[in-house]
């Protein structure tokens, strides 16, 4: 799953015309890291770690971010990012925040 999204990434990339710049990964059995950069300034990072490894809670936990430039306004924006047993919770100081109850 995890090489089927890598590859997704870049084939868009190689649709819009973006070439690769950087692209490094490492995939075991029961971790995985992977980085990407490309020329417009495009950057990934991931790695996931499954822990309760043979155990009914077995579960993957993905900590990431993800960078990408505003081809008008030339801002840059990073979102950072965990996910596991609690869902995807995104942070980036571009991002609403929900008040506190």
């Amino acid at each position: 799953m995890k090489l089927l999204i890598v590859f997704v990434c870049l084939l868009a990339l190689a649709a819009a015309d973006t070439q690769i710049v950087k692209s490094d990964s490492d995939v075991g059995p029961e971790s995985y890291t992977y980085s990407l950069e490309t020329s417009d300034g495009t950057k990934k990072d991931e790695a996931g770690q499954l822990k309760n490894v043979g155990t009914d809670q077995e579960a993957i936990v993905v900590q990431g971010s993800y960078t990408w430039k505003d081809e008008k306004t030339g801002e840059v924006f990073t979102v950072t990012y965990t996910a596991d047993e609690n869902g995807f919770r995104p942070q980036g100081a571009h991002l609403p925040v929900a008040p506190v109850a």
